[in-house]
């Protein structure tokens, strides 16, 4: 990658990412997802989507002795995932590979959680990026669905789906789960009180019987607005971006 790269620190310093300057950038969102997967020590972890590794490794970093691996479909970011990996010294495997025609030897495994934090934008309503990096990051080019039925297919009997998405694409994730996915789970976020949500995490489990679950939204940001240029999280967000706190969904 040509482009200038930066290092930016994720969880108060414990998680080191390098990533293209311009391009897509890694914000809260593949935080929130990793802070909400319940991986215990010893599972497999499969991203989809993987970027430069956010996610991936900021799961690392708050569960030890997990075994992940990525896919990523631009060559620059997953060579930038590996030096991340590197970096933070996580077993952290990347492939670069896409969704519609992954290894035949990936396509032989099965994880205990499969995460992804997916291309939010439906281009047949909205505009492109003009950055190719970003564009592909976050313009829906491969379909939702097909998000979905990779993950449902590389996820171990009784293991976890997760992922994160815009709200306004809630109805979709429902409407394209898989039939092999249940015990859906919606855990809702709305940046200010009062507001509506604004995104989404959507967990599901491979053969999974209990009925839908709509959780209490969670609150990011206190006061109604953002009165200085200084963050405001509210406690329970700034645990999970600034000190690796989990974010389990309700019991």
């Amino acid at each position: 990658m040509s482009e200038k790269i930066t290092e930016n620190e994720y969880l108060g310093g414990k998680v080191r990412i390098r990533q293209p300057l311009r391009g897509y950038r890694a914000g809260v969102d593949p935080v929130l997802l990793a802070a909400s997967v319940p991986a215990r020590s010893g599972q497999t972890v499969l991203e989809l989507g993987t970027g430069v590794g956010t996610a991936a490794l900021c799961l690392a970093a708050r569960v030890s002795g997990l075994s992940l691996v990525g896919v990523e479909l631009q060559r620059a970011y997953a060579d930038l995932a590996r030096e991340n990996a590197g970096l933070n010294k996580a077993q952290f495997e990347v492939i670069t590979a896409d969704l519609n025609d992954l290894p035949s030897d990936l396509k032989q495994r099965r994880f205990d959680h499969v995460i992804a934090n997916p291309p939010y934008f439906d281009r047949s309503a909205s505009h492109a990026a003009q950055d190719q990096g970003r564009e592909t990051a976050m313009g829906e080019d491969t379909p939702l669905a097909i998000w979905l039925s990779v993950a449902a297919k590389r996820v171990a009997p009784k293991g976890y789906v997760t992922f994160i998405h815009r709200a306004e694409r809630l109805s979709d994730l429902l409407s394209l789960m898989p039939a092999a996915l249940g015990s859906v789970q919606v855990l809702p976020f709305i940046p200010r009180a009062e507001r509506d949500a604004n995104l989404v995490l959507v967990r599901a489990r491979h053969s999974g019987r209990a009925p839908l679950r709509l959780h209490a939204p969670i609150l990011l940001h206190q006061g109604a607005q953002h009165e200085k240029d200084a963050e405001n999280y509210t406690d329970r967000v700034k645990s999970v971006l600034r000190d690796g706190a989990a974010l389990p969904f309700p019991a």
